[in-house]
């Protein structure tokens, strides 16, 4: 069983459309996904080939990965890399080809050495997608032998992990991983071909991949995915395409909100069914705020890529969903709090989150030193923080590494994030870790501001609900917070980006 085989939509239900470009029914989906991966076995590329494609969002991405990972291995990457930082992936993949739309993104094709095969994506007159290997077009009129199909067990794409402390992972996620990740996903939204998604998440990501496309197109729903998020037109997709959900990181989901009020009228007249939060989490504040201007449940839900995505997930009214927490673990997935020399702890106790169930990875790639301290007992060890109440539900305190440790204090920059939010002049909000010589961390903090105030103003504000030694020693003003290239704010990195440490 492979991805493709979830696939199943009625042949004439419109399964994948982006605005000014592809529109695709389940029919003609499924049949150019099959001839392409046709072209690519043509060009000698199969099992255990590393494709690496490196194309913005839209239609014609969507169909190259479902290809790619048919064919051999799909890589995905993101296509605003600069030449070093593809030259690095191709060389620790070994990738063997390179898939790209014609001439861009012309750093991706610089990057190339010489073995890998150039391969463009090249539009047909009947909206389908072609190959052209050295110029050349292959005919698309060609199915694949199913004995060169995949099984459910082979590496269906290859992911990194972030790599901001240290040399980026490798992530084998296999097709029955994506498979069970993809089928939860529609159990625990109650996902049907009456769906339309409007992604808003980079396809080289496994939160675009799995919780927007795979998920949409296993329930026989229809994919909207425009070429990138822009949160002018937001609204105006909304209106045009009617989505019943989206699913965002909460750097998209505050711009949206932010955009709101001027857009009333469509705010008014559509109502998602639901909008589901991941990637990161979304402080309690933009929930509350969300829920009241646009009239429909947020859900948070808790994922990583070594889980091929969704790990927990807050359920649909009318079950309950508690505030502050990241949910409870679909059927099939199990999550416990492990402490630091290997044992589970009871419910109510603080310590590591690890998971297990069909959908986590078997291990990283050629990487003993790592799978030996991620992988305990069968459990996979997250890195996050945490704790179970006795329904089940997971509330997060933080990344481990990003707790702040102030003179032994273990303070969540959570807590101080969500505070901030809450006053009236705060935008945005990231509470960090500083160096400090004798407390070893000082705790800082990074705001945006909507309307006028001061540091000492937000300092005072933060007394009045905090203990003393919570309280940030300093909060910095800026104008933007930096973020990666999925969105995701950069704690671990401000105080070196601010150039911040080593205070008495």
């Amino acid at each position: 069983m492979h991805i493709l085989d979830i696939i199943t939509g009625k042949d004439e239900h419109p399964a994948l459309f982006t605005p000014a470009q592809l529109t695709l029914t389940y029919e003609q989906l499924k049949s150019n996904v099959l001839s392409l991966v046709a072209q690519l076995h043509s060009f000698g590329l199969g099992k255990g080939s590393r494709i690496a494609i490196a194309m913005g969002n839209g239609s014609e991405m969507a169909c190259i990965f479902l290809a790619a990972s048919l064919c051999g291995t799909a890589a995905p990457l993101n296509p605003k890399y600069k030449k070093e930082e593809f030259a690095f992936y191709y060389q620790d993949l070994q990738a063997e080809a390179l898939i790209t739309l014609p001439g861009t993104p012309e750093s991706a094709i610089a990057a190339a050495h010489p073995d890998m095969l150039l391969i463009n994506v090249t539009s047909n007159s009947d909206g389908t997608l072609s190959l052209a290997l050295n110029g050349e077009v292959k005919q698309p009129q060609i199915e694949p032998n199913k004995s060169e199909l995949p099984t459910d067990d082979d590496i269906a794409i290859i992911l990194h992990t972030s790599g901001t402390t240290s040399r980026p992972k490798r992530v084998p996620i296999r097709h029955r991983h994506l498979i069970a990740s993809a089928q939860n996903i529609i159990t625990v939204y109650n996902l049907t071909d009456k769906d339309t998604n409007l992604c808003l998440m980079p396809l080289f990501h496994i939160h675009g991949l799995v919780g927007c496309l795979l998920s949409t197109l296993a329930s026989g729903g229809t994919f909207i995915c425009p070429t990138g998020f822009n949160a002018l037109e937001f609204w105006q997709l909304v209106d045009t395409y009617k989505p019943t959900w989206y699913s965002a990181a909460p750097t998209i989901h505050q711009m949206i909100l932010g955009r709101a009020s001027r857009n009333q009228d469509i705010v008014k007249s559509h109502r998602f069914r639901f909008i589901r939060a991941s990637s990161a989490p979304l402080p309690p504040v933009i929930i509350e705020q969300m829920e009241a201007v646009l009239n429909t449940p947020v859900v948070e839900s808790y994922s990583m890529t070594e889980a091929a995505h969704m790990m927990t997930s807050n359920p649909l009214p009318p079950k309950i969903r508690k505030p502050g927490s990241v949910g409870y673990a679909p059927l099939g997935v199990e999550i416990g709090i492990m402490d630091e020399n290997g044992y589970l702890l009871p419910q109510g106790s603080l310590g590591e989150v690890v998971v297990k169930g069909a959908n986590v990875i078997d291990g990283y790639e050629n990487n003993p030193q790592a799978n030996a301290t991620a992988f305990v007992k069968g459990w996979f060890r997250t890195g996050d923080q945490g704790k179970l109440d006795l329904d089940g539900y997971l509330y997060l305190t933080g990344r481990i590494k990003e707790l702040i440790n102030r003179g032994g204090e273990k303070i969540s920059p959570l807590e101080i994030d969500d505070l901030l939010l809450r006053h009236p002049a705060v935008a945005e909000a990231l509470a960090f870790a500083v160096p400090h010589k004798s407390l070893g961390e000082e705790i800082h903090a990074a705001v945006v501001l909507k309307s006028q105030t001061s540091e000492q103003e937000l300092k005072s504000y933060c007394s009045q609900v905090l203990a003393d030694f919570k309280v940030p020693k300093q909060i910095h003003i800026l104008e933007a917070l930096p973020r990666g290239a999925t969105g995701k704010l950069q704690r671990l990195n401000m105080a070196k980006l601010l150039k911040l440490g080593t205070d008495i």
